[in-house]
C-alpha cells in the first residue's frame, strides 16, 4: 500500500517500512491535478460563467550534481520556423526539451488541461540506471502564463505527485490543495528524488513559488 506523505516528511523508493520492495529500475513520477469550479460571481464572470477554466500546468525536472548544480545547461536548437529553443538536451526536463540524452529520464507530453482522472503528465526516470554524476533530482510544477492570466495555485485543487515503481505499484504519493496561502503562487517545487546510503528516497517539499517562469528557479541551480 502506497504511503500517503506529509509536507517534509521523506520515505525510502526502494523499501517501505512494512517490508515492501519496489523496483526502481523505471520509475513513474506522475502529476495530476483539477481545478476549482468557479461557480458564479466575481469568478465566474472572470472565467466566463460557471465554465471549468482551462489551466496549462507544467512538469519540469532538474537533474543535479552533488554540488547541487544543472552541470548541463544543454544548448540552443533553432527549429524549422527559425524560432531558438534553449535548453536544449541537458540536464533539464521540460516541455521543449523532453527527454534526457542519456534515454533514462523523459516527459511523456505535454497535458494543457488537467482534465480526466488520474496522472495529468508524467516524467519516467530510470534510477538504477541514472548516472552517478547525478544525484539528486528537482521537480517543480509552473502554470503556464500564470502571472498573465491571473491564475495561481490557490485555484488548483486535489493536485498530486506520485511515485511508481516499474511494475506499477504505487510506492508514495503527496496531495495538496490550494488554499489562501497559495494565492499568487504560480509555480512549485513539488518533491525531491536523491541518493542516500545506495538507495534512492522521496521527500515532499511543496514549497511555492511567485514566478511562473521555471527559469527564475533555475537561477538557483
Amino acid at each position: 500500500m502506497a504511503i500517503n506523505l506529509v509536507k517534509g516528511q521523506t520515505i525510502d523508493l526502494r523499501k517501505n517500512d512494512k517490508g515492501e520492495s519496489f523496483d526502481l529500475s523505471s520509475v513513474t513520477i506522475g502529476l495530476g491535478w483539477d481545478v476549482k469550479q468557479s461557480g458564479g460571481g466575481f469568478l465566474g464572470k472572470l472565467f466566463g460563467g460557471g465554465e471549468e477554466a482551462e489551466y496549462d500546468l507544467d512538469a519540469i525536472a532538474f537533474l543535479l550534481d552533488k554540488n547541487g548544480r544543472v552541470a548541463d545547461r544543454g544548448r540552443t536548437f533553432q527549429k524549422p520556423n527559425g524560432n531558438k529553443v534553449n535548453l536544449y538536451e541537458g540536464d533539464v526536463i521540460y516541455f521543449n526539451s523532453m527527454k534526457h540524452p542519456s534515454g533514462h529520464i523523459w516527459l511523456t507530453g505535454d497535458n494543457r488541461t488537467g482534465a480526466g482522472e488520474g496522472d495529468d503528465e508524467q516524467i519516467i526516470v530510470k534510477l538504477d540506471s541514472l548516472d552517478s554524476r547525478f544525484d539528486r533530482i528537482l521537480f517543480i510544477v509552473t502554470i503556464y502564463q500564470g502571472r498573465k492570466n491571473n491564475q495561481h495555485f490557490g485555484m488548483v485543487q486535489n493536485a498530486f505527485i506520485r511515485a511508481i515503481d516499474n511494475h506499477g505499484k504505487e510506492i508514495a504519493k503527496f496531495s495538496l490543495s490550494g488554499d489562501s496561502t497559495y494565492n499568487g503562487m504560480c509555480s512549485m517545487t513539488f518533491a525531491e528524488v536523491y541518493r542516500k546510503d545506495d538507495t534512492w528516497k522521496f521527500r515532499a517539499i511543496g514549497e511555492p513559488h511567485n514566478t511562473d517562469n521555471f527559469l527564475e528557479l533555475l537561477k538557483q541551480y
